[in-house]
């Protein structure tokens, strides 16, 4: 195991070397002839503590207990903290007398450029990840992501001209789509399937939690004289233990396997490293049944035929076709049921009912993230008990009933400002346990491993897109047909979304990613 002993594949001289294939079909590995599909399967060892958590052996690349599912999550946390310090940074930067420069009278599209040139990023990073990340890996695109966000957030805080500002927004939310694209697939091709739902939606909860820490730092800085310039700069730190995490972390062994199968190196010695990559990334508890693990899933990636590199034109044929009809579809309802304009009528809301602490935008903003938090929190521990379809149809239902009350409120219940804040509040809470950490979860879980990378980039480009069209679309139609309309329009479209999760989502809870191929695609 001498020469298995490096952070990544790429090191090992026979990784990509050979071109021939590896020499053994789905019959042919060490004997074992009988798919496991649908058999009986060893039973996945984990450590949920070792999953999580950081030891007192820190960056030792020997130690089986190093930092696991936090660093790819980190990638979530500095998205969310971009969606927070932005809504006070845009406050900031137009005052006369804190925003620190001379070129703070900005018209209406300039503030617009700041606060979207993250997310026009994001749709760059998502369309490089169509051709990059399976070359790359899931491993190295997270570094790349890193240090998109550390040249994005340096940048964005130096900036000495508008020009330049936008230009650091832009590259930080490419940081924003390589991670939102590559940080779900790296946990789901490392976790146990008993808890992968788990860890995935944990960075989900990463999210939510950046933006609260983006809130609360944006709060404390608004008035302070350039305070704008801080809170970009605050992701500094957090972007760079983000891709010294990376560096030291493991590559995916299933990554590591298909790269074996497709004859891309020594099937024997890329083996033995996806063993002692699955060692270090579940800790103690998989140190005798790593070899076990590896080898059924290298004869499962092998009876499902991995063994092809993807086309373009499979990505819309056959399992993959079927595999963006439900993660393209989950995360295009996702948006189009309305939840950046929820969000929006936020602080008028709150100051509507009265509530005078939360007058301020910023502080309602804080007071929505913590609900956000805590209804995230929920979901991250029920999600492998309950299963997916479960908080989906639970949690669409909410936001059906919260989008109804929402447009009675706009057109009938003007005068019973309480109506609103319950929609407000029943909306958060339920697209909270549903489609906010679900949708990235079966977008990691439901396209055939060959193929995820590129399946995955498309679905992560439809889910900024329709971000991006629904902000845009918002404020027009608000104009010609007025809020209450549009509410019960998206209302309408939520209740489409929960024809298409009832006979179209399938339920992925406790299969491995291999079982998920064969039986649901």
């Amino acid at each position: 195991m001498a020469s298995t002993t490096t952070s990544d594949p790429e090191h090992h001289h026979h990784t990509f070397s050979s071109i021939g294939k590896a020499g053994k079909s789905s019959g042919e590995i060490e004997g074992m002839d009988i798919p496991l599909i649908n058999g009986s399967r060893h039973s996945e060892s984990y450590s949920v503590v070792a999953a999580i958590l950081p030891c007192d052996e820190c960056f030792d690349d020997e130690s089986v207990n190093d930092h696991r599912f936090l660093f790819p999550a980190f990638g979530g946390l500095l998205y969310g903290f971009d969606i927070g310090a932005t809504s006070s940074a845009t406050i900031n930067i137009k005052s006369p007398t804190s925003s620190g420069v001379s070129w703070y009278d900005l018209s209406s599209i300039q503030v617009g450029l700041i606060t979207s040139g993250s997310l026009y990023g994001a749709l760059i990073g998502s369309i490089l990840a169509f051709n990059v990340a399976d070359f790359l890996g899931r491993r190295r695109e997270l570094m790349v992501s890193a240090a998109s966000y550390i040249i994005g957030a340096l940048v964005t805080t130096l900036a000495p001209s508008f020009a330049i500002m936008v230009i650091g927004r832009f590259i930080y939310g490419v940081g924003i789509g390589l991670a939102m694209h590559a940080a779900p697939m790296y946990i789901a091709e490392t976790a146990a399937s008993q808890i992968r739902g788990r860890l995935i939606s944990l960075k989900e909860f990463f999210i939510v939690m950046g933006m609260v820490l983006g809130y609360l730092i944006g709060s404390l800085l608004v008035d302070v004289n350039a305070g704008w310039r801080y809170m970009y700069g605050s992701a500094f730190p957090f972007a760079v233990v983000m891709g010294i995490g990376m560096w030291w972390l493991p590559a995916s062994p299933r990554w590591i396997l298909l790269k074996a199968i497709q004859g891309k190196g020594d099937l024997q010695d890329l083996r033995e490293y996806a063993i002692h990559c699955l060692r270090r990334l579940r800790g103690e508890a998989i140190s005798n049944s790593a070899p076990q693990e590896v080898q059924e899933i290298l004869v499962e990636l092998s009876y499902i035929s991995e063994e092809n590199e993807a086309t373009l034109g499979e990505m819309f044929q056959g399992k993959c076709l079927k595999a963006l009809i439900v993660g393209g579809g989950l995360v295009l309802f996702q948006q189009i049921t309305g939840q950046p304009s929820v969000l929006y009528y936020a602080a008028s809301i709150f100051q509507t009912a009265g509530f005078s602490a939360a007058s301020d935008a910023t502080r309602a903003s804080i007071l929505l993230g913590l609900l956000k938090l805590i209804m995230t929190g929920v979901a991250v521990m029920v999600v492998d008990k309950l299963g997916r379809r479960p908080l989906l149809l639970g949690g669409v239902s909410g936001i059906v009933v919260a989008l109804f009350l929402m447009g009675s409120f706009y057109t009938y219940l003007g005068n019973v400002p309480v109506v609103a804040v319950v929609a407000l509040l029943l909306y958060v809470g339920c697209y909270q346990i549903s489609f906010g950490p679900i949708g990235w979860l079966l977008i990691s879980e439901i396209f055939p491993l060959r193929l995820r990378g590129r399946g995955l980039s498309i679905a992560v480009l439809i889910n900024f897109g329709a971000n991006a069209l629904v902000t845009f679309a918002f404020s027009p139609l608000q104009d010609l047909l007025g809020a209450g309309v549009v509410f019960f329009i998206f209302g309408g479209i939520a209740v489409l979304a929960l024809v298409f999760i009832f006979f179209i989502i399938p339920e992925t809870k406790g299969l491995t990613l291999e079982e998920i191929e064969a039986k649901l695609l």
